[in-house]
């Protein structure tokens, strides 16, 4: 089946997830990805570990595993000057160089646009950095949990008093995912032009995108909401319920939801109640709402308040504990979830796989994560070095 990126070289400097995902995502769509590393391993490599050992030592983690199937791996130091040499001759090779780094340190090594440009007119350099480039902030580091809390997010997550970041990193894979689409579309681009071009991500404007109806609400009319846990504020109900033996969440929006709700309760009057007329007036009235969902749940059970509420077409599910959600039925017919296998792994590790579907031309993991350097001497020999300069790089520390 054909590789809609065979033949598309990336070169990706990096770090955590923004920028590597983004290389993970090309890699799944045929790309030949080569993740670069520092000689003892990039900082992503050893977090969240899940491989067998002490805390004492470094071990690889969940992350890396999943931010780099399908790559390359070698390491590099591009700070020595047979390291910056190597650099340039595997640019002239490559489509794309992924960097989320600060300004000043793409400079520094040397990945900056107008030095990758000077030496390949085609690359296409992706970036990807906390606040982007051009502002008072730009050479600040940040990391998910700032761009969140800087969006307005983390304040409105929690409850009065207690503002609460997410605990997944929904701004770094959001930006990945963009950055992947940017990529695709500058060298869209340079299909017409010939030329490649800068494509820049920035956690900071995802964040700011994902929450961009509280921030246009918040200037238009400057009603500075409060927070309200897990109870929505712009429609009812919109909250999470305890049933006897967990949690689930249900979820409506529209005036004909809102019907099929009214109906499950018993509460065909709610239909004619100002206080509800419109999804903006049960959302300034949600309480009322979320109390009487509450009761209703109240002595059944999650599979039957779930059955009653798929039967009435009301969106809802369980809240899952995370084994819960490596159990689900539905995420195990689907694939969403596969395994890969990495010597010392007492069993295959899972990833997310590929989260779009191509009918025709899927992206698929077919390779695991490589280990530190593993693939250093194939790319040096296909650059066109010998193995006497290999072991003078090796020696030297530029590799």
């Amino acid at each position: 089946m054909t590789k809609v990126l065979a033949g598309i070289r990336v070169l990706d400097f990096g770090r955590y997830i923004a920028g590597p995902y983004c290389g993970a995502l090309l890699a799944d769509f045929g790309a030949e990805v080569i993740r670069i590393e520092k000689r003892e391993g990039s900082e992503d490599r050893w977090m969240i570990p899940i491989m067998p050992g002490e805390k004492t030592t470094e071990r690889e983690g969940a992350m890396f595993f999943q931010m780099n199937r399908n790559k390359k791996g070698m390491t590099l130091d591009p700070m020595k000057p047979e390291g910056r040499a190597i650099a340039e001759r595997l640019i002239r090779t490559a489509d794309v160089v992924i960097a989320n780094l600060p300004p000043e340190t793409l400079t520094s090594m040397g990945l900056d646009y107008p030095t990758l440009s000077a030496i390949n007119p085609r690359i296409v350099l992706t970036t990807a950095s906390a606040f982007g480039h051009g502002g008072p902030y730009s050479n600040r580091v940040g990391f998910d949990g700032v761009a969140q809390a800087m969006s307005g997010a983390v304040y409105m997550t929690g409850e009065p008093g207690a503002p609460t970041r997410a605990a997944v990193p929904w701004v770094d894979f959001s930006t990945a995912m963009l950055a992947a689409y940017g990529t695709l579309a500058a060298l869209m681009a340079r299909q017409q032009t010939g030329r490649g071009q800068q494509v820049e991500g920035a956690l900071l404007a995802t964040a700011l995108t994902v929450g961009i109806t509280t921030l246009a609400e918040q200037d238009a009319l400057g009603i500075d909401r409060a927070p309200t846990g897990n109870r929505g504020q712009t429609a009812a109900p919109s909250d999470i319920f305890q049933c006897t033996d967990g949690w689930i969440i249900v979820l409506v929006n529209g005036n004909p939801l809102y019907r099929r709700w009214a109906k499950l309760m018993g509460e065909p009057h709610w239909l004619t109640d100002p206080r509800f007329a419109t999804d903006e007036l049960r959302g300034d009235n949600g309480a009322a709402i979320s109390e009487r969902t509450q009761a209703w749940c109240d002595g059944k059970s999650v599979a039957e308040a779930l059955a009653l509420l798929a039967e009435a077409r009301v969106p809802a599910s369980p809240v899952y504990k995370p084994q819960q959600t490596l159990d689900d039925p539905h995420v195990n017919a689907m694939g969403f979830l596969e395994r890969v296998d990495y010597p010392g792994l007492p069993k295959p590790a899972i990833v997310a796989a590929t989260p779009i579907r191509l009918s025709e031309t899927p992206g698929r993991i077919e390779s695991r994560a490589p280990l530190l350097g593993e693939h250093t001497d194939a790319i040096l020999s296909e650059l066109g070095y010998g193995a006497a300069e290999i072991a003078a790089f090796r020696a030297s520390g530029a590799v």
